[in-house]
């Protein structure tokens, strides 16, 4: 089996790391991600800019590509140019800090991976832990080792779909199994920190971009919070078809 591993935070990372020496257990592994970080640069690409690409070394062993661009030119670069054939599974990850409910809009980690299903990668998934610190990513890799062994088994995902999937930062024992679930869409509950640089200039720093209340225990948002790990399809398609018919009215 032929996989992808990119990410949004950058090459060297330590949550693509750890990625890359356990899915080299499932198949042969080309890593090809942002030569830095590229957090919250939703699906983004670079239309004004050249990508330049290098070769950098792995932790461990190993080497990848190293990309001037965002997490979805790195996929897009890979599938045209760097990879002799389509992969048969793109991973992106794993991702410091979760990506569940709106953030799923904003994520460079989710867009890599829907891409990949843009793109037409019939096995595309986003991973992400649920810390922002003292991560474990061994334990997070083993667990997505798993999970994706398992996904081998199972019906592929219908086409042109992402598995968006979000791990608990606990004890492998201590997350209480997987759930299935759709994509919380409430607000977010956050501020912005209001600070004053050395000339006595005032600035906003966002903060609390995760926070939520009133969760629905059917989301991907409650569920992690929960203790589960939690597995959510999604698809490109942004289209509110109920709606078509209601604005009928102006094709006349």
């Amino acid at each position: 089996m032929l996989i992808l591993v990119t990410n949004d935070d950058g090459i060297y990372a330590p949550g693509l790391a750890a990625l890359y020496q356990e899915l080299r257990r499932l198949g042969k592994v080309t890593v090809v991600a942002p030569e830095s970080e590229q957090s919250a640069v939703g699906h983004a690409i670079s239309l004004n800019t050249p990508l330049r690409v290098k070769k950098a070394p792995l932790a461990g062993d190993g080497w990848g590509w190293a990309v001037s661009g965002t997490p979805a030119d790195c996929v897009k670069i890979a599938l045209a140019e760097l990879l002799p054939e389509p992969p048969d599974l793109v991973v992106s990850g794993i991702n410091l800090g979760p990506n569940v409910g709106i953030n799923v809009l904003y994520s460079g980690t989710v867009s890599a991976a829907t891409e990949a299903a843009i793109l037409g990668v019939r096995q595309a998934v986003a991973v992400s832990l649920d810390t922002y610190k003292d991560a474990d990513f061994a334990t997070a890799a083993r667990i997505t080792g798993k999970l994706l062994a398992r996904l081998q088994e199972e019906k592929p995902p219908g086409e042109q779909l992402c598995l968006n999937i979000n791990l608990p930062a606990l004890p492998e024992e201590a997350i209480k199994g997987v759930r299935l679930t759709r994509q919380d869409t409430g607000p977010l509950v956050e501020h912005f920190d209001c600070r004053i640089d050395p000339r006595e200039r005032q600035y906003y720093w966002l903060a609390e971009i995760n926070s939520r209340q009133d969760l629905d225990p059917d989301t991907d948002y409650a569920a992690l919070q929960a203790g589960y790990i939690s597995i959510t399809p999604l698809h490109h398609d942004l289209t509110h078809y109920p709606s078509l018919n209601d604005l009928r009215g102006l094709e006349k």
